[in-house]
């Protein structure tokens, strides 16, 4: 999610920690050998994203974006209008905090930060602060599923939290075959499944809910041109979804376009 640094402390961790490392996931379904369903998309609509948006959470709402965005001193929380780019609203987030994951309910925003444990609420309509809320670990991704939060720490695990209290309601771990996935980023419930960004990875995880495991791989190579990525931290992160008319957005950190997509086996 960060700098070489932070990659090279998880996958220190990981190593210390004996799990199979999201990368042979990858190859055995690549290669063809594992059950997990891959499918593909299709750009429906394409749209300006602003280049200095450090994306790390986005949220669909009343036809506009709803957006988090990254790095100290740069955080933000936005109100986006879709079809131009341009930020309607915006709250500047101050050091030494790096938001995080977004997500919208029960009309509350609830914002993470990256590593100080500690997580901001707005009301919807107003940004307006209304309280704070903490939590063990790295917060990463964030999305709901009606009743729930859901929070992702940069692992292959994602936590349930109760919105009332914070407390851990259940954790599930996320496995292809398996095996763990770790660096799950941005999140967004889509249909009864988690949709999940993999950190530096061109792919989206579908995740059946209320057990972990993975139900197919979205391949998102090739949506943005090399030629547009100037930062090697431009990455795929950032999912959200219009459930009324069943509309799927994805963008990255710093891109200069918002795609609509379609998914296909």
């Amino acid at each position: 999610m960060k700098r070489a640094s932070v990659v090279l402390v998880l996958f220190l961790s990981l190593v210390g920690l004996n799990c199979q490392t999201t990368s042979e996931t990858y190859r055995s379904t690549e290669n063809g050998k594992g059950g997990v369903p891959t499918y593909g998309y299709e750009v429906v609509h394409t749209w300006p994203h602003d280049t200095g948006a450090y994306t790390q959470g986005l949220v669909f709402h009343d036809g506009n974006l709803l957006e988090s965005t990254g790095q100290v001193g740069r955080s933000s929380l936005r109100l986006v209008k879709l079809e131009s780019g341009e930020v309607l609203k915006n709250v500047t987030i101050p050091a030494p905090y790096f938001a995080e994951g977004l997500t919208l309910l029960n009309g509350r925003l609830y914002q993470l930060t990256w590593q100080h444990q500690r997580g901001f609420i707005y009301d919807a309509t107003t940004f307006e602060k209304t309280g704070e809320f903490s939590y063990p670990g790295e917060g990463w991704g964030l999305t709901n599923d009606g009743n729930l939060l859901i929070l992702s720490d940069g692992s292959h695990r994602l936590r349930f939290l109760n919105p009332e209290n914070f407390q851990v309601a259940k954790t599930i771990s996320v496995l292809a075959e398996g095996k763990p996935v770790a660096s799950l980023n941005e999140l967004e419930f889509v249909n009864g499944e988690i949709y999940a960004n993999i950190w530096h990875a061109d792919r989206i995880a579908r995740i059946e809910a209320r057990t972990g495991r993975v139900l197919g791989w979205i391949e998102m190579k090739g949506l943005l041109s090399r030629s547009e990525i100037y930062d090697e931290e431009a990455v795929l992160n950032g999912i959200a979804f219009d459930a009324k008319n069943g509309r799927l957005f994805v963008t990255g950190k710093l891109w200069p376009k918002l795609f609509e997509i379609r998914v296909k086996p």
